[in-house]
């Protein structure tokens, strides 16, 4: 979680403390946000919670796919495999 007093700094202050912040990325595994003239411009973070937050992510987009999947169930738009392979075979001419 973003600690506001902490965890939000100057770019600036940043290129100047870099082994700091790199020991504090390391430690809290909180991402750091850069500000350059007081906006918010770039956002740092530690390589592991970078991977972990793309792994969640990559988490919820099958979540969703499921859920998509389970809602064409319910509202009657899949068909079954066997019925659309044979349909497919029909098509084909393969028997």
């Amino acid at each position: 979680m973003l600690k506001l007093k902490r965890d939000i700094r100057s770019l600036t202050d940043f290129k100047r403390n870099t082994a700091d912040y790199m020991q504090q990325l390391k430690e809290t595994k909180r991402p750091v946000v850069l500000t350059v003239n007081g906006k918010a411009e770039i956002v740092v973070q530690d390589a592991d919670s970078y991977q972990d937050l793309l792994d969640k992510a990559e988490q919820m987009e099958t979540i969703e796919g499921i859920r998509r999947g389970l809602e064409d169930m319910r509202t009657g738009q899949m068909r079954p495999a066997a019925e659309v392979f044979a349909d497919m075979r029909r098509k084909l001419n393969l028997g």
